[in-house]
């Protein structure tokens, strides 16, 4: 018995019968409890579904006496319902709790207690509930057969009939009554019992039938394909590595069959390798790439490799610190020494003279050999040859010197800057001179530390994609400024990725841009001061004739009418914000400014530009056509600067028509135009500016926006305008070109990214 239980304890085949079987039993368990619950349920369920109905058939058959008041037929109508096997009971009381109507007879006018199940369910309040749940309208309760019995309580309500037609119930009077009806579940109980009786046996024979099906798999599939394993395993520890034992093809316990086989068939083939390689040590002693020496606590050689033979050439029983440095006695810091002293590996490097009588340098690490107890008995010592590395290092040093030279010697400041980090590694002393700090200072910064915060995630983003930066604003030493552009390229510094960077200072150059860029400002002033002196008199005219005639009517002792009065004063008014408009505007455009980028909307800075040159075409008779696209997305620009690009291309437009009527010697005419359309392509903003003039040579085309260049006569025009305008779409990261072929003629054309 004992020995049946330590089995059952330990056997793999009995807790896998025990634990699957017990699950098994455990789920068929809660299945046919599950299932009993819910059959038990969907058929009470429909008994009271079907009962509910029943009452309301009864009511509804009913409902047609009542209105006549005629109790015989309310008394058959039920009488005759009654008769079916289920029903025990149907009984009418009124609102007092009186049984008005019942199958039993001797049940007749009785009077109920309020308080009992069938009154109750409606008068646990007051007044009485005229909408009940059909659950709260439910009992089962016992007959004194000893059977259940299902009740079902109906409210009569007092319908607009029976309170206008036969005038017998009031209106205010909700509930009339309640219909009980009390059916026997002693049929639906002896099937409900048949049920489970059927349930519990189909569970009890699914779990018989289980578990013996599962016995017998266990012992047919699992015990007997194990203890063959067992065996063969048994097999290959006795070294009988070839044996082959039928385990047969089971999925599982096949595979694990063929690879307890194939283990086998690998340890012996693991052992015949190991004799092949305890052969092959011996070979590969002699002919490792590099110099191998045992030797003993006297440092006396034991044995060597090919390659220490062919370079030192040592006599049988030397010493170690002999043939390799020729010394007669060991070096003051010997490896070997430690090695024996700590049993552990120490390496590091050696130089001395080979047979041929140079001199060479090598590498060494020494191990210790030990015997079975762990002693150490003899040392190793591997030994590689580095002399001809040396004489690279030294070749790179005066490589890296020269480097340096040249490095330092460049005329633009160079940073070596970490690609990860930022960090910069190196400097030449240009960039100690620009930026005016020390070699140690500046090795401390990050190179993103001259950039300006505003600025400093764009240009990181740029540096690291290796672009040529150009204008950027640099923070150099005591709070100061420059201007440069950026040479960014991907290298190599000490084994580490980084960027080279090539500074050029142009704050020299930005300064006389910025004056040449001022100077074109006040030539176009000059240009305009007609049309703006025009502009600036209709104002002017407008103030003065309304003050004059305010002055003569006070001079007269005259009233002014309170309307007409203030109706000059404000036209005084705004036409003093004209001109002060028109100031502003000239001032703003003729002040000096550095770029500054935003987003803009290139139709405003065109409004604005007119704003200053619409007088001026009128007088001279030219009409200005307007294509605009009032949806264009906002784009990357000077405002200013761009409103003084827009001024120069329209002031070129306006000459060129002039000039068409001076060398043709034509009036002027009704067609001379100049036509902007702006419009959006492939996510660019493009600015057209064409006009009816004399157009622009083919030969000149090459030419335009080069400075100093122009096609008007010698006094006419600086050759700044279209240059200057060139530079400041660059700078805006735009493109201005010629167009020929466009409405008019021809024109300049400006596009700008929506990025």
């Amino acid at each position: 018995m004992n020995n049946f239980i330590k089995y059952l304890k330990h056997s793999l085949v009995s807790k896998l019968i025990i634990s699957v079987g017990l699950t098994v039993i455990l789920s068929i368990s809660a299945w046919t409890y599950f299932n009993i619950n819910n059959i038990n349920a969907q058929i009470m369920n429909n008994v009271i579904s079907s009962t509910d109905r029943l009452t309301n058939s009864i009511k509804l058959g009913t409902h047609y006496a009542m209105m006549l008041n005629s109790r015989d037929e309310i008394t058959q109508i039920i009488n005759n319902i009654a008769t079916q096997p289920e029903i025990e009971n149907i009984r009418i009381y009124n609102k007092e709790g009186q049984i008005k109507f019942t199958n039993q007879k001797e049940e007749v006018d009785k009077v109920v207690d309020i308080k009992e199940v069938a009154c109750d369910i409606c008068h646990k309040q007051d007044p009485p509930l005229a909408r009940i749940d059909i659950q709260k309208r439910t009992r089962f309760f016992e007959s004194e057969k000893g059977h259940r019995l299902l009740g079902i309580v109906q409210p009569i309500c007092n319908e607009p009939g029976c309170s206008t037609e036969c005038h017998f119930h009031p209106e205010h009077q909700k509930i009339l009554g309640s219909l009980d009806v009390v059916v026997s579940l002693e049929q639906t109980d002896l099937k409900i019992l048949k049920i489970k009786k059927g349930i519990i046996n189909l569970a009890l024979y699914t779990i018989l039938i289980t578990s013996v099906i599962i016995f017998f798999f266990t012992l047919q599939f699992v015990k007997k394909p194990i203890g063959k394993l067992i065996e063969e395993t048994r097999m290959i520890a006795e070294g009988k590595y070839n044996e082959d034992l039928d385990i047969g093809k089971d999925y599982e316990i096949g595979l694990l069959g063929a690879a307890i086989k194939k283990m086998g068939t690998q340890i012996g083939l693991d052992q015949a390798e190991l004799k092949k390689q305890k052969n092959e040590y011996q070979s590969l002693f002699e002919t490792v790439p590099c110099m191998i020496t045992v030797q003993d606590k006297d440092y006396r050689l034991l044995r060597w490799n090919k390659m220490f033979n062919d370079r030192f050439d040592p006599e049988p029983g030397s010493h170690c610190y002999s043939a390799y440095k020729g010394l007669e006695e060991k070096c003051f810091d010997c490896p070997v020494e430690k090695t024996f002293v700590d049993g552990k590996s120490h390496y590091g490097e050696a130089e001395g003279i080979g047979k041929n009588g140079g001199k060479n340098h090598w590498m060494f690490i020494t191990s210790p050999v030990t015997d079975a107890e762990g002693n150490v008995v003899a040392a190793m010592e591997m030994s590689i040859d580095i002399t001809s590395k040396r004489r690279l290092e030294r070749e790179l040093q005066r490589s890296e010197e020269n480097y340096h030279a040249i490095f330092n010697n460049i005329s633009n400041p160079v940073f070596v800057v970490d690609i990860q980090t930022f960090e910069i590694l190196d400097c030449n002393i240009k960039a100690l001179e620009v930026y005016g700090y020390s070699r140690k200072a500046l090795l401390k910064k990050l190179f993103p530390d001259f950039f300006s915060k505003e600025e400093k995630s764009k240009l990181i983003k740029k540096m690291k994609s290796g672009q040529e930066i150009n204008k950027v604003k640099h923070l150099i030493q005591n709070f100061g400024s420059i201007y440069v552009d950026m040479w960014v390229s991907p290298s190599r510094y000490s084994d580490k990725k980084v960027l080279l960077v090539t500074i050029n200072d142009i704050t020299k150059r930005l300064e006389t841009e910025q004056h040449l860029i001022h100077a074109s400002k006040m030539a176009t002033l000059g240009e305009m001061s007609t049309g703006i002196a025009h502009e600036l008199n209709q104002p002017l005219s407008v103030i003065k004739s309304s003050s004059s005639f305010c002055l003569k009517k006070m001079r007269k002792n005259e009233k002014i009418e309170k309307e007409i009065f203030n109706k000059l004063i404000s036209k005084i008014d705004s036409n003093v914000d004209r001109a002060e408009k028109i100031i502003h505007h000239m001032r703003q455009f003729a002040r000096k400014s550095e770029i500054k980028l935003a987003r803009i909307r290139i139709n405003d800075v065109l409004q604005r530009t007119f704003e200053m040159f619409n007088q001026q075409l009128k007088i001279h008779g030219i009409d200005v056509i307007w294509d605009k696209n009032e949806a264009l997305p906002e784009i990357l620009g000077d405002p200013d600067r761009l409103e003084q690009v827009f001024i120069n291309i329209v002031i070129n437009a306006k000459d060129a028509i002039e000039e068409k009527w001076e060398k043709e010697g034509i009036d002027r005419g009704d067609d001379d135009r100049i036509t902007i359309v702006t419009r959006l392509i492939d996510d660019r903003v493009i600015i057209e500016i064409h006009d009816t003039g004399i157009g622009i040579q083919k030969d000149a085309e090459d030419k335009l926006f080069e400075p100093f260049f122009t096609t008007k006569e010698v006094g006419k025009g600086t050759g700044l305008g279209l240059s200057i305008s060139y530079g400041i779409i660059k700078e805006c990261e735009g493109l201005i070109r010629i167009e020929r072929g466009m409405q008019g003629g021809g024109g300049l054309r400006c596009i700008f990214s929506c990025d």
